[in-house]
């Protein structure tokens, strides 16, 4: 690989003395588009297949990429240039002087040493330094080079890859801790509402099975009744938390409405889309929503919570926004399940929530 990036780098010095030449001299603009536009391809061809970094040839025709190449290029081959020529000079002057026989006896003296050497092997070992130093020189600009490409042209084809491997594989892992806290919550639920009035129930109607008294049987049976009631209550509302079917049935608007009706405080909801998302971003939208109300109701303080749906630039966005009191945790368990959830759809989370408030929660999903 070293002496790909020596020939790359051997390839990119008269190419940066042309991009010099082009960006400075020639004129007029459409001519100049022309010229960089082949400096461009030529540059995109040296860095794939040379530097192992592949670029396209529309970004290396830009103007500023050329401008930093054609700098690192001429600065960087100048120093090479000179540190070579020294290398060989005296490579060259210490082996003839060797060859020869012309070469002097020349004094090393050192603290505590004194050397007796001839000019010539000085020559020669200063020499192979030189060329020592020019190979590492000429790496390190293919160094500066990839940098440069990198910094001016976005991350390459392996670069990107690697960067989405990693944020899927923390998405997943996030899609699952929330699925897993998910059924925590669903457990603690059915434990705590619907089994306590399960079993409420049933002891209403044991009792009145066994008693006597008429009167009282009656009264227990309309206990039990109500108990009922609420039992089938309770039940609506732990499948709506769930996953409404009013989601799927509706659509997001109808669902949006449906929390809003159940809340403890005024939500008004804003919905501005013309066509209905795909299901998987309503779905993410509408516990977006959620979350967010209900943690409004329960920390915030909040008078009223205002959501807003809309569509900008391709994407939908929801925007849940309160007066409350502000400082939500947004490395809590529910914001950070949010944002894997709405991480694993290739959106964007954000939430605004200082001291004292407003707190805003926004998610943006690609349609």
């Amino acid at each position: 690989m070293r002496w790909r990036t020596v020939v790359g780098v051997g390839l990119g010095m008269p190419l940066a003395v042309a991009e010099a030449v082009a960006l400075v001299a020639v004129w007029p603009p459409r001519a100049r588009r022309r010229v960089l536009g082949a400096l461009g391809r030529a540059e995109a061809a040296r860095f794939g297949r040379w530097l192992d970094r592949p670029a396209t040839a529309g970004a290396a025709s830009e103007p500023g990429f050329l401008a930093a190449r054609a700098a690192a290029g001429l600065l960087g081959g100048y120093l090479v240039a000179a540190v070579l020529f020294v290398a060989l000079l005296l490579l060259g002057g210490g082996g003839w002087a060797a060859l020869t026989g012309a070469s002097e006896t020349l004094p090393l003296t050192l603290p505590g040493v004194r050397i007796l050497t001839t000019d010539a092997i000085v020559g020669i070992t200063a020499g192979l330094g030189g060329l020592a130093l020019t190979s590492g020189m000429v790496l390190g600009l293919g160094n500066v080079e990839r940098r440069i490409a990198d910094g001016l042209l976005g991350p390459d084809e392996r670069e990107r890859m690697r960067r989405r491997i990693a944020e899927l594989t923390t998405t997943r892992s996030g899609v699952v801790a929330v699925i897993d806290e998910e059924r925590r919550r669903i457990e603690r639920d059915l434990h705590d509402g619907v089994q306590q009035r399960g079993v409420a129930l049933a002891m209403l109607l044991g009792r009145a099975r066994h008693t006597a008294d008429r009167a009282a049987a009656a009264d227990l049976v309309d206990r039990a009744y109500t108990e009922a009631r609420d039992l089938i209550e309770e039940i609506r509302e732990v499948a709506w938390r769930i996953y409404p079917t009013a989601l799927d049935e509706l659509g997001l608007h109808a669902a949006l409405a449906g929390v809003a009706e159940r809340s403890a405080i005024p939500v008004s909801v804003h919905y501005r889309l013309t066509t209905r998302p795909a299901p998987e971003v309503e779905t993410a939208l509408y516990f977006v929503a959620r979350e967010a109300i209900t943690n409004a109701v329960k920390h915030a303080g909040t008078g009223d919570v205002l959501v807003v749906v809309e569509e900008t630039a391709g994407s939908v966005s929801l925007a849940v926004s309160d007066d409350g009191c502000g400082g939500a945790d947004k490395k809590g368990a529910g914001l950070r399940g949010l944002a894997h959830r709405v991480a694993a759809l290739d959106g964007a989370f954000e939430v605004s929530s200082p001291p004292g408030g407003p707190t805003r929660v926004q998610a943006t999903l690609p349609v």
